[in-house]
């Protein structure tokens, strides 16, 4: 990919279902900004999950992992779908895809804001009296350790011919303490309370967890107010009450369940980002990173104009804050998202009944709005 000065460089992956449609939005939103606030970007398409399969024979051809080598940034839209469920379980879009991807550019940190606009409090499934000034969580989940990567995973017959599965829960000392340094970076630009979420009273893992987790937060910034609690403890209490929470970190497979939950309790996927932070730092020094919606790519109303767009359109806005350094523009896009709804403005996820409107005129209405 070519690069002019004060240009932003990016590889897109629109992936499959609705993931084409809001990624052109979103890509048109960034495009209105940069020519308000006179900067470029220069960007690619190319193709991953399952339309990877149908024209590549891979969800991750080498063509596309190439192309994101080459770029500060990815912006992902979503993959897989029922025309790809048959395949094999490694062969399927979500695990050859998302996964390599992950491990070639050691996405450790995944940041998923956990938010609900007060005018959308409705369309949560808590009660009005827990939700009415909306929620505004952020859970940051370590993603490149645990029971989703350890080793040994693997499946053998037992001289009694059972079957015995094996997945191995593992975690060093470097891997908690970078993620915690994210957490605390995060904590300390909000409210600077932070709650490491584990099972200590259980697993080793969990034991070396929280030592260190307290260890690293009062080495590096003894000022955050650091709080634990058990993760079975921490689903029950964010369904209770979501808002005594402000940063949540967890290892890999409890962040992937609280994070859903965090995501149902907001009410539509639709409206949620998420940002995967790297290790390695991009041409401009600063974190390469994935973005992407939490939510899929929805086949039954993929081509029909009623995607939310904002979720993609969010993760934009988190790639200009951490991949390129650019605070300003980032909360102008997602100052002009809570104007928009905030001025009525509602796909059909979040009409609550209500009238409703298409994904380019939303994306246009959040365009109006940028100021």
């Amino acid at each position: 990919m070519l690069r002019f000065m004060n240009t932003l460089c990016f590889a897109t992956l629109p992936g499959d279902g609705i993931g084409p449609e809001v990624v052109d939005v979103s890509l048109r939103v960034l495009k209105a900004l940069a020519d308000k606030r006179n900067f470029n970007f220069e960007t690619s398409y190319h193709d991953v999950g399952g339309i990877g399969i149908d024209n590549h024979e891979s969800a991750l051809p080498e063509s596309t992992l190439i192309a994101c080598r080459q770029s500060d940034a990815i912006l992902f839209g979503s993959v897989g779908g029922p025309k790809w469920e048959n395949l094999a379980p490694d062969k399927q879009p979500e695990r050859a895809a998302l996964l390599p991807l992950r491990r070639e550019f050691e996405l450790f940190a995944n940041l998923r804001p956990g938010t609900l606009y007060p005018e959308l409090s409705g369309i949560s499934p808590l009660r009005s009296d827990i939700v009415k000034r909306g929620i505004d969580v952020l859970c940051v989940r370590e993603l490149t350790g645990g029971i989703y990567f350890g080793k040994p995973k693997t499946r053998k017959i037992l001289a009694n011919k059972e079957t015995l599965a094996i997945d191995t829960m593992t975690y060093q000392t470097k891997e908690i303490e970078r993620i915690i340094e994210v957490a605390v970076q995060a904590a300390s630009l909000r409210s600077g309370r932070l709650c490491s979420v584990d099972k200590a009273n259980v697993l080793e893992t969990s034991i070396l967890w929280r030592q260190v987790v307290s260890e690293h937060v009062a080495r590096i910034d003894p000022s955050i107010e650091l709080s634990h609690m058990y993760v079975d403890n921490a689903a029950m209490q964010l369904v209770r009450d979501p808002n005594q929470f402000d940063v949540i970190v967890t290892e890999n497979m409890f962040g992937d369940i609280l994070s859903d939950e965090l995501a149902v309790i907001c009410g539509s996927l639709g409206m949620l980002a998420s940002a995967s932070l790297g290790a390695d730092r991009n041409s401009m020094g600063l974190p390469f990173g994935l973005y992407e919606p939490a939510g899929g790519t929805a086949p039954d109303i993929a081509g029909k104009d009623v995607a939310n767009p904002c979720a993609q359109i969010l993760s934009a806005a988190l790639m200009l804050r951490y991949s390129f350094g650019m605070e300003e523009e980032a909360e102008t896009i997602e100052s002009a998202v809570k104007q928009t709804i905030r001025a009525g403005f509602r796909t059909i996820d979040v009409a609550q009944g209500g009238k409703s409107i298409g994904t380019q005129e939303m994306g246009q209405a959040i365009i109006d709005h940028l100021g």
